[in-house]
């Protein structure tokens, strides 16, 4: 063996001519090349060597906009309009073209494809199916008018049977835990909404999904895509939603420092005469069977110009203030302000610390607007260590511990309104696991029709903010722990899914605007 390789050895290093064999490899490897180029559909040499252009063949392009006027010149090289588009093949083959149209066929049918199988995960995941009922009942459903149906849900509500132990609800956080299971059911199993098409974007039909202002805009984007809720047809819904973004309004058409509402409320007086002209169903109820959902702190007052807007229809409003009048208790809903800063994590960073794991008595940090957060400065700033209570966190403080960590780190957190009496800091404090004190005297609370808010909050009276620390302390160590306990259990209720679940904030929502539905029709009203 060892004799064989020294042979090797001594014919590569002596006996062979590496010039030779150089020249002999690269003429191999050009000679390959040449056959790879020829075999193209589209040759390279008809690129590198031009061969003679008749200039018959080409003519004008004439494609609409599109079109490109192509020239020779005498020496032979093309010449195109500038004024025209870029770019048409030169010397395409009929083969080429084939190849182009079938690769353009496959790429549809796969579109198509990715499509079809995407609307049947969403319909598959978004739209979970009903109650299972038997067949009889099924069909009975089937055959109620709208009107007829509210009132078979009235009656079943009233005789909800008695749950005891459910595993997806918390009984502790419900005023009665047996009716709302029922009303619920009830939804799923009957509601049906229109969403009017009229409207253009932005202000219609285009949700705004981040800031302070988002819920509306989660609400009617996970509404208008939902095909459970929603049908097609208006003569079989019970309710029916004016799909407009308050904050989309205000960009769109408040004119800046003005301070004049009246262009936003004409606009929307003037979009619901539309739809009380083009169609019966507004003039039917008078708009009793109609909400709109609105989070921007003038949601209420730019539905003045319109007497049966700003009367009969369902409002669900952040701004829930019960003492202007124009918000009512149990016929309007109260919207849960959530301030999303990620859109495709709403739920970023939620969840918080044991109970042992939060030193700080109570927090709030935050600007310096209306009459209840000074009061609160006064009172509690720099006054004592276990009241962490700032304007807008101080940067001095913010690098050591961020304003999330310093909900996650207190007992209590503080939700003073502003100027307005909503504040998301309510379902901040409720993500972070941190038991709120609503301070804000004519708050309607969200859900509050079946939440025991005493559950899992303090009410102070805005009166009471001088004895802040007193009323805080005085609350058992026991009591405080199911408080907290409760907000954890609570959480599930004011999350934003980009796919729905069962209970969570979007149902929450809807459950609440079709109580009031409920509480309002009068069976009399069945035709």
């Amino acid at each position: 063996m060892r004799k064989f390789l020294r042979r090797i050895i001594v014919v590569l290093l002596f006996r062979v001519s590496w010039k030779k064999l150089f020249v002999i490899g690269t003429i191999l490897t050009v000679f390959r090349v040449v056959i790879q180029i020829s075999s193209l559909p589209n040759p390279l040499t008809e690129w590198i060597i031009s061969p003679p252009l008749d200039v018959s063949s080409y003519q004008r392009l004439n494609h609409g906009k599109n079109s490109r006027e192509l020239s020779v010149t005498s020496d032979n090289q093309l010449k195109m309009s500038e004024h025209l588009p870029t770019v048409v093949a030169l010397n395409s083959t009929a083969r080429t073209n084939r190849s182009m149209r079938v690769m353009e066929r496959r790429e549809r049918l796969l579109r198509r494809k990715r499509r079809r199988k995407h609307a049947r995960l969403v319909e598959k995941i978004i739209y979970p199916p009903p109650p299972a009922v038997p067949d009889h009942l099924q069909r009975f459903i089937a055959s109620l008018e709208p009107n007829e149906a509210l009132a078979y849900a009235k009656s079943e509500i009233e005789k909800a049977p008695l749950v005891t132990d459910d595993p997806d609800l918390y009984a502790p956080l419900f005023r009665n835990i047996s009716i709302f299971k029922r009303s619920y059911e009830l939804m799923e199993l009957l509601l049906k909404v229109y969403i009017y098409k009229e409207g253009e974007r932005p202000i219609f039909h285009e949700p705004h999904l981040m800031g302070i202002y988002s819920s509306e805009g989660w609400f009617m984007k996970l509404m208008e895509d939902n095909r459970y809720f929603v049908t097609g047809d208006p003569e079989k819904a019970h309710l029916f939603y004016l799909p407009y973004s308050s904050r989309q309004l205000q960009m769109a058409v408040y004119v800046p420092k003005s301070h004049n509402l009246r262009p936003l409320s004409i606009f929307l007086r003037d979009y619901v005469n539309m739809l009380a002209a083009k169609y019966p169903f507004w003039n039917r109820t008078h708009g009793t069977d109609h909400f709109l959902v609105a989070c921007h702190d003038w949601g209420p007052y730019i539905l003045k110009d319109h007497e049966e807007l700003i009367r009969n229809t369902i409002k669900a409003l952040c701004n829930a203030d019960i003492s202007e009048g124009i918000f009512k208790a149990g016929k309007d809903v109260s919207l849960p302000e959530t301030a999303i800063r990620n859109v495709g994590k709403p739920l970023y960073n939620v969840g918080g610390k044991r109970v042992s794991q939060r030193p700080i008595l109570a927090f709030f940090a935050g600007n310096m607007h209306g009459p209840v957060r000074p009061k609160l400065l006064k009172y509690w700033s720099d006054r004592d260590e276990d009241m962490r209570i700032y304007g807008p966190l101080p940067n001095r403080v913010s690098r050591k511990m961020s304003y999330p960590e310093h909900m996650k780190s207190s007992k209590y957190c503080l939700c003073p309104m502003g100027f307005e009496v909503n504040s998301p800091r309510i379902v901040e404090a409720i993500y972070y696991e941190c038991v709120p004190v609503i301070i804000a005297d004519n708050l309607a609370l969200p859900f509050d029709e079946v939440l025991d808010w005493s559950a899992f909050s303090l009410i102070v009276a805005e009166k009471d903010i001088p004895k802040l620390k007193e009323i805080l302390l005085s609350i058992p160590l026991r009591r405080y722990q199911v408080m907290q306990n409760n907000v954890k259990r609570l959480q599930k209720h004011f999350h934003w899914n980009s796919i729905p679940t069962r209970y969570d904030l979007f149902h929450m929502i809807l459950h609440s605007i079709w109580s009031s539905r409920l509480n309002q029709f009068q069976e009399s009203q069945i035709s």
